[in-house]
């Protein structure tokens, strides 16, 4: 598992190409990066997987220059992944419906969809991410998927606010001489999103020309 996206080429992401990946099906702009470090915890795997979880969260989070924490001063834990075999088993979980309003609603919207994974996020009042909850319903098709691509695949897509279609028709990963790698392009944005003179939140895409501009600058 290699979150530098380092070991294959790719090409360097334009203003369009970057703001493909913020812009929401309505037509809306909205990126965000997490404002405080990240305190993932995993529930329902056993113990060498949850290994494999903490280990991706921790190389994108060092490929962003980001920071993680043994706890959270206001949540505790602010990155919670939960496993389960049926989306029946969440109402089940002891107190997540405090943590989820609309529990119940959700699962069924979830059940409808036949949704294998689904992320909500939660925001600081400077509107930079302050949490994320992450469930995974292991079906057919995610049974056959390896930890360490499951694994990787979601820590991607919970470093940053991307759109929700940002990855529907591309993977964030590619598969190189059989071992999970991130794509070098998505890298690029993360480590560029994380710069210090980027704003942690943005509405416009005029932001998706100054991150390409930062991606640029860092080749």
């Amino acid at each position: 598992m290699d979150a530098s996206g380092g070991s294959i080429l790719g090409k360097m992401m334009d203003e369009n190409a970057v703001a493909d990946l913020f812009t929401r099906a309505d037509g809306s702009y909205l990126f965000a990066r997490w404002g405080r470090p990240l305190v993932p915890v995993v529930f329902g795997v056993d113990e060498p997987t949850l290994s494999v979880f903490k280990g991706a969260i921790e190389a994108v989070v060092t490929l962003a220059d980001h920071k993680m924490a043994e706890t959270d001063p206001e949540l505790g834990a602010n990155l919670m992944v939960f496993f389960c075999n049926a989306w029946d088993e969440l109402p089940e979980v002891p107190h997540l419906d405090k943590l989820v309003p609309d529990l119940l609603p959700l699962v069924a919207r979830l059940k409808g969809a036949d949704a294998n994974q689904y992320r909500i996020f939660r925001f600081d009042e400077a509107n930079a991410i302050k949490a994320a909850f992450v469930f995974i319903r292991m079906d057919t098709h995610l049974q056959t998927v390896s930890a360490d691509t499951l694994a990787l695949s979601q820590a991607v897509q919970t470093i940053l606010l991307w759109s929700d279609r940002a990855f529907t028709d591309h993977s964030p990963l590619a598969a190189v001489n059989d071992k999970t790698v991130l794509r070098p392009e998505i890298a690029q944005v993360i480590r560029a999103a994380y710069d210090p003179v980027m704003p942690s939140v943005a509405h416009d895409a005029s932001h998706a020309l100054r991150l390409a501009a930062r991606i640029g600058v860092m080749q």
